[in-house]
């Protein structure tokens, strides 16, 4: 099949539908024609191809230069058609841009969703652009036609009545033959997918699955006075896939079910976040009973911070020496001042004590970015 055209076709569609876009694209590049009718007209195996989808939408604008040329290099334009398509301003520019080509003959409509000549926008599948052109009446291949129970059988007739018209074959000539490998290849995946289920079934026959428990144990030198750990997010990642709890306080216990048998002694990783406390990246033996240490993030805590600021004068105060937890501090040259406070005096909240009366002397925790404590 020679032909003067770069592209055997160009699909034209919405964004919402790309994944119908994508799937044509290799249904028609990838169909084969009986050796028969391909000897008989000196055609390939697979002549339709190569078939243009572009990876995008169309910017906004009229028609790039370039999609403009892809368009002149197509000897077809296939239409995706649905609701979305309808009320595309681009797939009606690229219709109206064929058309002009004079190739109005060679544009051909596939219909993933939506009915034809509805005259509702909600369901109408054909851009308004083919009435506006005086397109000939068109019916276009329709996956959603009933012409068969099976839903599968149906969106392949459209297939190969989309190829018929691409090709210009009698529709039967291909559509039995299809069908018949179609029936074969059906029955073909299901005597596989008895055979993998027979195989999974085995499996897990023998690898009864089990349940294991996460324990938290805080390592770190406990301190009554901060917030006890809570909410501790614990992940166990398996070979293909991950589960996740959640412990709500340090007596819990983060369960996890149905993890197939032979995990068990096989190093398994595991993560723990919890507000507060340093986040755990580990990899652990796999039993019914894993206890994880965990230390308390001394930063949060402990890291104080804040500016010290004089209202009267609306300057920052520098050189002021304070007290915080019974820590010294002296405010820098811009007024900020900055401490560490050990893990065993850290406290939700501190006042902090200067030679001069403060207006607001209790620092809450953790320190914010604009925390700032005034001179009265």
């Amino acid at each position: 099949m020679e032909s003067n055209y770069k592209y055997f076709a160009f699909i034209s569609y919405n964004s919402k539908d790309t994944a119908w876009g994508k799937r044509l694209q290799r249904k028609l590049e990838n169909y084969r024609l009986p050796a028969a009718m391909c000897s008989e007209r000196g055609w390939k195996r697979t002549p339709i191809r190569p078939v243009f989808f572009a990876p995008t939408d169309i910017q906004p604008g009229g028609l790039s230069e370039e999609l403009q040329e892809r368009l002149k290099a197509s000897k077809n334009l296939i239409v995706i058609c649905s609701p979305n398509s309808a009320k595309s301003d681009w797939v009606g520019k690229e219709i109206e841009f064929f058309h002009n080509l004079g190739r109005t003959d060679s544009i051909h409509f596939f219909i993933v969703d939506g009915k034809p000549n509805s005259g509702d926008p909600e369901t109408e599948c054909f851009h308004p652009v083919v009435n506006k052109l005086g397109l000939p009446e068109i019916l276009g291949a329709n996956i959603n036609e009933k012409n068969y129970s099976i839903s599968l059988l149906n969106r392949e007739r459209a297939y190969v009545q989309l190829v018929s018209k691409l090709l210009d074959v009698e529709f039967d000539s291909i559509w039995q033959r299809h069908k018949r490998r179609l029936v074969a290849k059906v029955l073909g995946w299901t005597l596989g997918l008895i055979a993998v289920l027979s195989v999974i079934a085995g499996v897990w026959i023998y690898n009864q699955p089990i349940e294991t428990a996460i324990h938290l144990n805080e390592a770190s030198a406990l301190n009554q006075e901060l917030p006890p750990l809570h909410d501790a997010i614990v992940t166990l990642d398996l070979a293909n896939e991950s589960k996740q709890d959640t412990i709500t306080a340090i007596d819990g216990k983060a369960i996890f079910s149905n993890i197939p048998h032979n995990y068990l002694k096989k190093p398994v990783h595991v993560t723990v976040t919890c507000p507060d406390f340093l986040p755990v990246d580990t990899t652990l033996e796999m039993a019914r009973d894993m206890t994880i240490d965990v230390y308390r993030d001394p930063a949060v805590y402990g890291n104080v911070h804040f500016d010290l600021w004089n209202p009267e004068t609306e300057t920052f105060i520098p050189n002021a020496k304070l007290e915080i937890a019974g820590i010294t501090a002296t405010s820098d040259r811009n007024g900020h001042v900055e401490i560490f406070i050990p893990l065993e005096k850290q406290r939700k909240s501190y006042q902090v004590k200067a030679q001069f009366p403060l207006y607001n002397d209790i620092l809450t925790m953790p320190s914010g970015e604009n925390d700032v404590i005034e001179k009265l």
